[in-house]
């Protein structure tokens, strides 16, 4: 039986059929996400608790322990790590590559719960999750700036309008606001009248607190009229508390400001940022594990007109860093090889065929083939990004070969004097297996990598699934389309005329002498070919011990994020002002430009960078250099230090460093562990081939250590069991 014979012999549907795979791969092109690499993401969940005033030992054993205790018998939990700061903690669980997400987050919100029954009472809220990775970048940094607002109420606006609206969106997995704190009263208390007046602090809380009772006052009915209650119990600024009643002594009021002062400020004091050398207030967004970048970004940028509108009109929004632009130029720029392949393929078809008629035919083989894969990617799930275009291109020259075998045989035919209709018969069903043959050889190459587990199988699966698609397409293109149109348009070809035919008919002849040549001189020497080819295959071995390895080639995305890390005794003042400093540094390279920073929240003595690149071709450094030159410069501000690192596609792993190498150390015993990390740490800062080594430990800052007498604090009541 002749499989392209039914083809052949109906012309019409065979030209249907061809334009119905192009139509479902144009369709499936214009649906597929765009993305830099394959879907590579870990499922990660953070999860973050509060104890307020507690040291990281306190933080560490009463809320990070009873939290790993339960969080740890969930399923499929590859690696769980918690850092522990004063008064927070921060336990990451990153789990197998194919569970899925919003699964995992149930499983988590049902540890949580389980594990409410072992935390600390006092507690002013619940452990809370979120669905990101804290070791990813960003994928955007918007700064809220304002020349005539205070950073507490440029923080409001943001928290309350621009932080609610952007967690909405899909594929946003946090959005944090950085720079400022929600607006609040301060009351700053002088020990010495409240020692006068034996008032206690207790006292002050209780009657701070009964002043802001928010409870329902009810109503009034008279006859027919029914009243409301509403009072002015409610204290929202710093004149409201003033005239506030704490205590009488000596028969006379105590008010508040006789003890202390009282302003309007914000709920905590050690926050800065700065955007581009301005106090700015920071909208950090980050994505969620398995989101499209591309489409999270998009939807951010739809969204921020609204917003814009919605925000004050004297706070202005800027865009400081895009994870964006990088990613969309290098998918550009593949899918211009990917043209250029195509095109260069269809010139050498021209050139060596040398007859119009029979190159037209592969000339709309292989765009077919190419166009056609698109819709079988949409419907696995699969997006255009870097590998998956990349195996399209290398595709080129492996669909071409199924249309050429075909072609050729069928034109022996045609040159023979057979007509086209039974060239095409006979010829087709006489390479129809061996077309097959040599498509299945090219697909059973790939099958290791299909067949490869983790982190690399995901990241090059799309790549052989892709590329044995579009060989698979070829195939059946071949065996339908390329018979059908050789039965249509080939025709016996006449000998070169004029000069351009009589040229390359020169060049095949010369070319075919000097083959004749060469291989008859290595069919007389056959020691000497066996030789060399040992010789070269000793010299790939010694090539492939002595290359450089690495798990993926460092990237230039034009986007760098910093730790800002000062010394362990160091002071909000001084760690903003540290901050100034790197910024303006980092401000005066040529190849930055956007650069934007905060510091305090969790640490006082830390802080974070985001820094956008100019595109590159407006910059001769690569991110790497820009990075070495700022090194040394950056060395020369005391007291505190910033580690730059360039962002990746790829980052494994889900606990947040100042560098892309980690190692971790574990020991049962903490004061042991904290006596061998400096001097691994030390160890490694001596190896020159490696730079900007530190660690996450934080033990020698200054403390205060109380020592209670209780016997003879219980007899002047200073405190109660608890």
């Amino acid at each position: 039986m002749n499989f392209s014979g039914i083809f052949i012999r109906r012309p019409v549907a065979t030209t249907l059929l061809t334009l119905a795979i192009v139509l479902a791969g144009i369709l499936g092109y214009a649906e597929l996400p765009v993305a830099p690499l394959p879907e590579t993401d870990f499922p990660v969940i953070l999860v973050q608790g509060s104890l307020p005033g507690a040291s990281p030992e306190t933080v560490a054993s009463s809320l990070a322990a009873p939290l790993e205790k339960h969080l740890g018998q969930i399923a499929d939990v590859d690696e769980m790590t918690s850092q522990s700061f004063t008064g927070t903690t921060r336990v990451t669980l990153q789990f197998g590559l194919d569970r899925d997400i919003d699964g995992a987050a149930r499983d988590v919100e049902a540890g949580i719960n389980a594990a409410h029954a072992d935390l600390p009472t006092q507690l002013p809220l619940n452990p809370v999750y979120h669905k990101i990775n804290p070791a990813d970048a960003p994928i955007l940094v918007i700064a809220l700036t304002s020349k005539t607002r205070k950073p507490g109420q440029i923080f409001d606006a943001a928290a309350n309008i621009v932080q609610q609206r952007l967690s909405e969106l899909s594929g946003i997995g946090e959005v944090d606001v950085a720079g400022a704190a929600l607006p609040a009263v301060r009351i700053e208390l002088d020990p010495d009248p409240l020692a006068a007046y034996g008032i206690g602090l207790e006292d002050i809380r209780a009657a701070v607190a009964s002043a802001n009772a928010d409870s329902a006052k009810g109503a009034i009915e008279i006859g027919p009229n029914h009243y409301q209650i509403y009072t002015n119990d409610q204290a929202t600024r710093a004149a409201d508390y003033r005239p506030l009643v704490i205590a009488y002594r000596n028969n006379a009021p105590v008010i508040l400001t006789d003890v202390g002062e009282v302003e309007d400020s914000v709920q905590d004091l050690r926050n800065a940022a700065l955007a581009n050398g301005m106090p700015a207030v920071l909208v950090i967004v980050y994505r969620q594990p398995g989101a499209n970048i591309i489409e999270a970004v998009d939807s951010v940028r739809h969204a921020l007109p609204e917003l814009q509108a919605a925000l004050p009109s004297d706070i202005d929004v800027t865009l400081i860093a895009d994870r964006t632009p990088t990613i969309r130029a290098s998918l550009y720029d593949t899918q211009i090889a990917l043209i250029v392949a195509l095109a260069l393929v269809i010139g050498v078809v021209f050139f060596f065929l040398r007859d119009p008629r029979a190159a037209l035919i592969p000339s709309i083989v292989v765009p077919v083939s190419i166009i056609g894969t698109f819709g079988i990617m949409y419907l696995l799930g699969f997006s255009l990004d870097n590998l998956s275009l990349m195996a399209l291109t290398i595709a080129t020259g492996f669909v071409v070969d199924d249309a050429i075998v075909v072609l050729e045989n069928i034109s022996r035919h045609v040159e023979e004097g057979m007509p086209r209709l039974q060239a095409a018969l006979l010829g087709a069903r006489e390479v129809g297996f061996t077309v097959l043959s040599i498509s299945a050889s090219l697909i059973a190459v790939f099958l290791p990598i299909l067949l490869m587990g983790g982190l690399v199988g995901r990241l090059f699966r799309e790549f052989a699934v892709t590329l044995s698609l579009s060989i698979i397409v070829s195939l059946i293109v071949s065996l339908t389309a390329t018979p059908m149109l050789c039965a249509q348009f080939l025709r016996r070809r006449h000998r070169a005329r004029g000069f351009l035919g009589r040229a390359t008919e020169a060049a095949f002849e010369t070319a075919l002498a000097a083959y004749r040549q060469t291989l008859g001189t290595a069919l007389r020497h056959p020691g000497l070919m066996l030789t060399s080819l040992m010789v070269t295959i000793a010299l790939n071995v010694y090539l492939f011990v002595i290359v450089p390895k690495g798990f993926f080639p460092q990237q230039d995305t034009g986007r760098l994020v910093g730790t800002l890390i000062g010394d362990q005794t160091i002071s909000f003042q001084s760690m903003r002002d540290k901050m100034v400093q790197f910024m303006n540094i980092v401000r005066a390279d040529p190849a930055v430009e956007n650069v934007a920073g905060f510091t305090g929240g969790r640490q006082t003595n830390s802080g974070f960078f985001f820094v956008a690149l100019k595109p590159r071709g407006q910059r001769r450094a690569s991110a790497d250099q820009v990075i070495a030159r700022l090194r040394g410069k950056l060395a020369q501000v005391a007291g505190a230090n910033l580690y730059l690192q360039v962002v990746q596609d790829i980052r494994s792993g889900g606990r947040q460093s100042n560098a892309q190498f980690q190692y971790t150390l574990q020991d049962i015993d903490p004061d042991e562990l904290y006596q061998w990390a400096p001097k691994l740490t030390a160890a490694l800062a001596k190896d020159p081939a490696l730079a900007d080594v530190s660690s996450d430990q934080q033990q020698e800052g200054s403390e205060t250590y109380l020592e209670i007498d209780r016997k003879t604090a219980a007899r002047f009541a200073l405190f109660q069991s608890t």
